[in-house]
């Protein structure tokens, strides 16, 4: 399905006046635009009906009737878009409701805590001879990358891999033993779920962080659910991932904690050439 809204926007400047107005008109009003003939459209933008039929084929509908189809489309997916925001508009304004949300999407993330997951989680990690951290696509990748620096530096065997050939790859070619670390967002990420399913066939576990109900989580040997739903400020960055990241924490520290004194001397190896190769201050992150 194209995008008749995107189009309009790309191809704006490249159109002769009467269609400029016929576009600025459409982009103003779209839920107005779908409601109005050919005739009330003509008239509005002070243009002959033939000439919004030549708008229509130029945007490669074949009549007007097609055109209001596919500007309905893009309506439906994507109508939060195609509005003016209306959200805060001062940097303090801005700050406030970010750091609110944030705090809120950590404090609902503890709430909502399976667990007996996290416990089976780790468990899972720490009987497994090699962990394949999987997510892509943004957010989800991030998180991927986040679980390998959280996991490698207790010692443990681990990588992470955002491209989805690779996934499959990987999950076909892992050894045995090996356990599978999940990241999805939106939990419809299709190539990520037909890795998933080849990690099963061959026996691998699978810990999968995504929406409950998903075809992503219906891959899951031990789920993880983050069910946040998303705010409607379409400028406000997600804060989705904050959920993410206090699982990963959460996870991360429990194995550790498992681990027990083999993790403290791989974080103070870490640590000791930091403090030698860096900078030496004992006192910064472990990392950067």
């Amino acid at each position: 399905m194209s995008d008749l809204v995107g189009l309009l926007y790309n191809e704006r400047d490249e159109f002769t006046r009467s269609e400029q107005v016929l576009t600025d008109i459409v982009l103003a009003d779209v839920d107005a635009v779908l409601n109005m003939s050919i005739v009330d459209l003509a008239r509005i933008a002070d243009v002959s009906p033939p000439t919004v039929t030549r708008f229509c084929r130029r945007l490669g509908c074949k009549s007007y009737a097609e055109f209001r189809v596919r500007l309905a489309q893009s309506r439906f997916i994507g109508s939060r878009y195609l509005v003016p925001p209306a959200g805060p508009q001062t940097a303090r304004d801005i700050a406030q409701g970010v750091v609110g949300d944030i705090q809120s999407t950590i404090y609902d993330t503890f709430e909502r805590l399976d667990i007996p997951a996290i416990e089976a989680a780790a468990e899972a990690i720490l009987r497994a001879s090699y962990v394949l951290s999987f997510g892509s696509g943004g957010g989800s990748s991030m998180m991927a990358m986040e679980a390998e620096t959280r996991l490698f530096r207790l010692g443990l065997k681990v990588s992470s891999t955002v491209d989805h050939q690779a996934q499959l790859m990987r999950a076909a070619g892992a050894p045995n033993g090996t356990a599978v670390l999940a990241f999805s967002m939106s939990g419809n990420n299709i190539p990520l779920e037909k890795a998933l399913a080849i990690a099963g066939e061959y026996g691998h576990r699978r810990i999968v962080v995504t929406r409950t109900g998903s075809p992503v989580a219906d891959r899951s040997d031990i789920l993880l659910a983050v069910d946040r739903a998303e705010h409607s400020d379409i400028l406000k960055p997600s804060t989705g991932r904050y959920a993410y990241l206090a699982l990963i924490d959460i996870l991360a520290q429990t194995v550790a904690t498992r681990i027990g004194a083999p993790a403290v001397n791989a974080l103070r190896r870490i640590k000791h050439q930091l403090v030698v190769n860096r900078d030496g201050d004992d006192a910064q992150p472990l990392g950067d």
